[in-house]
């Protein structure tokens, strides 16, 4: 274990974050990555940057919640704060206690809390869109995330190491070939402008005109193998089902399917957790796509509840409800980002231009 986390932290640090002399770094965690934490710190250190250290306790964001009045849920750190506004890099590094520490959170709260933070969360955007703000997103492998995947700790652990190349004699060159290889797949797709997903429950086009897909390297999630666009926000058409359940804030909702005109999600049902779809689609730009993605992580072979790597699974697409990404040239604002994601392996295919390009999970031209 004392092995994997260094190099774990070698990665993150190294290539992840490509941290310098005299950068400041900010980690953000819970008090369970201690192990993870300090190896980084000390590598972060070795290479010459200041580290600041943010370790939360056990249902801190329920205590939280539960007691703060309405002053209190507009106080924002002034670490977390000046971070934001004026670190180099920023790591945050999931290792709950308990996933469903805050389900039962006051949703006026919630929504005051999320107000208060609005601007700073646009800047981060911003930020990180740029990468004057070096982000990364990671996991510490943690009972509770071993439970929600249904694993016990130690295979949760190898499953967590073994999706971040960990175990290779040198994970940073094996995500360099990951690079590589992905480049070439955003090289055909940054030519052409019309995509088409078709599979089974699944009949929908975009327009990628004027818009980039991005190369999903590693450096800004951990574990990551994707390749991601935002399309033109009016120019989705079609149906769409997802055969993963969707997850968001703690809320778990299975069978969706999505109508979708001229951008627009007109319609709507979902097997279990309507009621909440129903919710979210009611917020600002909630009912256009911020995202399209295809997962390219064969690695990562199981639907976990964790969108950091179910996203990435090799074989799959996914789209996202909400915000854009600023980088891809989108322009959708909203304070949702909703990914859900449909298998391709049975038959699934992607049309570039009219071109079949993929098939069953896997790239024609590679």
């Amino acid at each position: 274990m004392n092995n994997i986390l260094k190099n774990y932290a070698n990665l993150l640090v190294n290539y992840c974050l490509e941290i310098q002399e005299n950068e400041r770094l900010f980690i953000k965690t819970s008090t369970l990555a201690e192990p993870l934490v300090r190896e980084i710190y000390r590598e972060a250190m070795r290479q010459g940057a200041n580290v600041e250290v943010s370790l939360s306790f056990r249902e801190q964001g329920r205590i939280f919640y539960e007691e703060a009045n309405d002053l209190q849920l507009q106080y924002i750190s002034p670490l977390y704060d000046k971070a934001i506004r004026e670190f180099d890099a920023y790591l945050f590094i999931r290792a709950p206690f308990n996933l469903s520490e805050e389900q039962s959170v006051n949703s006026n709260k919630r929504g005051i809390h999320k107000k208060a933070t609005a601007e700073l969360n646009k800047l981060y955007f911003k930020r990180t869109a740029t990468r004057d703000l070096k982000r990364n997103l990671c996991q510490f492998p943690t009972n509770a995330s071993a439970q929600e995947a249904g694993m016990s700790l130690e295979e949760y652990e190898q499953f967590v190491f073994d999706a971040c190349h960990l175990f290779d004699d040198n994970p940073i060159q094996r995500w360099l070939d990951v690079r590589k290889h992905q480049q070439q797949i955003v090289d055909l797709l940054n030519v052409k402008d019309k995509i088409r997903y078709k599979a089974e429950g699944i009949d929908i086009t975009f327009s990628t005109q004027n818009r980039t897909w991005i190369n999903s390297d590693g450096q800004t999630n951990m574990p990551s193998g994707e390749v991601y666009t935002t399309p033109v926000e009016n120019s989705v058409n079609g149906t769409i089902h997802f055969s993963y359940p969707a997850i968001y804030m703690g809320q778990r909702v299975e069978g969706i399917t999505l109508w979708i005109k001229d951008g627009y999600v007109e319609k709507w049902e979902a097997k279990q957790g309507e009621k909440f779809l129903t919710q979210i689609l009611e917020l600002d730009g909630a009912r256009r796509f911020g995202e399209a993605a295809i997962g390219t992580n064969y690695n990562i072979k199981r639907f976990t509840n964790n969108i950091l790597f179910d996203e990435k699974i090799g074989g799959t697409i996914h789209m996202a409800l909400g915000q854009s990404y600023l980088q891809t040239g989108g322009k959708n604002q909203s304070p949702i980002h909703w990914d859900m994601i449909a298998n391709m392996m049975n038959g699934g295919e992607i049309f570039a231009n009219d071109e079949k390009i993929y098939e069953s999970g896997k790239f024609l031209f590679l």
